[in-house]
């Protein structure tokens, strides 16, 4: 059983920066792909950014790509999403994810955090 925390996310002005934690329950953490979603009201939970187990391969949705930050620290059990020039659209629960593969859609994973709000500003 792995368990996850989010944890950064806030209220930031358009053009904004936040940068979002997950940390992990797991000595097996090194073993697991992670992702990060993100969830508005009335609809689907959807794909932002997967790294590899090692961090040597990542994916980010078209909406995110140049402005998004998948990284994570294999020593602290954590993963991170580095957000720059934040805007509007990004408003969304943010669910940080743990599965066997590096793959975009939610139903590929095994382990889901709770979440955090990210609201963004015009």
């Amino acid at each position: 059983q792995v368990q996850l925390v989010e944890s950064g996310g806030g209220l930031v002005q358009a053009g904004g920066s936040l940068r979002l934690s997950c940390a992990a329950s797991t000595r097996t953490f090194s073993l697991y792909t992670m992702g990060w979603f993100r969830q508005t009201p009335g609809k689907e939970r959807a794909f932002v950014a997967v790294i590899a187990w090692n961090g040597g391969r990542s994916t980010y949705a078209d909406s995110v790509k140049g402005r998004f930050t998948i990284s994570r620290d294999n020593a602290k059990n954590t993963v991170y999403l580095q957000m720059n020039n934040l805007k509007p659209e990004d408003t969304a629960v943010y669910y940080c994810a743990a599965g066997p593969a590096v793959r975009t859609t939610a139903s590929e994973f095994d382990y889901w955090g709770q979440g955090t709000q990210v609201t963004v500003s015009s």
